[in-house]
């Protein structure tokens, strides 16, 4: 069972903050609230939440750049939500650095199974440490214990679904991992969740890690598929 957190709910109508917090607090979790961006990046940065809800439309400071302040500061899962459910904007999202991406209106059984699993992911890094040795392979080092990634010698930051996503297809290198494959593993269920939200990952992790992202070296495209990690000797 997940332990209780504290979670930031950010959203410019009362109505709905009051909608989003019932639950959360009947689970037992600690819940803030926030009406818009610049309080919402007051509240975090006075008091730390485990995990943070946001509202993409937001007076002054919009959603998405509130996620990137976010994101430059810490790697708490944040799962962002909006009434508008084109693809360009849950793209948006996830390129502002969300873990997730919820299109109103949702279920209140959505919205705790989503939030059971960001907190269930981040509480994995110290529940796994330890257990599996760092992969060396080209340019690339995966440290797991240290939750370290080096590349060419440079050490460099990755999200932890990120994080998630590259150990789990490269100690299986070779295999290839459909997207719901993926998303079972780094977000806990395909439930609720879309496919492209894996490809938007994939991308960003690529930025980082390949020397040319458009021609990737480590996480290759199976087109169709998925993805697999290089094989060893490849």
């Amino acid at each position: 069972m997940t332990s209780t957190a504290r979670i930031l709910v950010v959203d410019d109508e009362e109505s709905i903050r009051t909608l989003l917090a019932f639950p959360l607090r009947r689970d037992g979790h600690e819940v803030l609230t926030a009406a818009d961006g610049r309080a919402a990046l007051e509240i975090f940065d006075r008091s730390r939440p485990d995990l943070v809800l946001l509202d993409v439309m937001l007076p002054g400071v919009d959603g998405f750049e509130v996620c990137r302040q976010l994101r430059q500061r810490s790697s708490v899962p944040i799962i962002m939500l909006s009434a508008r459910g084109e693809e360009g904007d849950r793209v948006t999202g996830l390129e502002s650095g969300a873990d997730d991406y919820v299109t109103k209106p949702f279920s209140v059984r959505e919205l705790r199974s989503r939030v059971r699993a960001a907190l269930r992911r981040a509480a994995m890094p110290a529940a796994t440490a330890g257990e599996a040795p760092p992969i060396e392979i080209g340019d690339l080092v995966v440290d797991p214990d240290r939750r370290r990634v080096l590349v060419r010698g440079e050490e460099v930051e990755l999200t932890h679904l990120e994080f998630e996503l590259l150990t789990t297809m490269a100690y299986a290198p070779g295999r290839v991992f459909t997207r719901d494959m993926l998303l079972e593993r780094a977000w806990g269920g395909a439930a609720y969740r879309e496919r492209r939200t894996v490809d938007v990952h994939v991308l960003h992790l690529r930025e980082k890690i390949e020397k040319n992202p458009k021609a990737p070296e480590y996480v290759i495209t199976v087109r169709g598929l998925g993805y697999r990690f290089r094989d060893v000797d490849g």
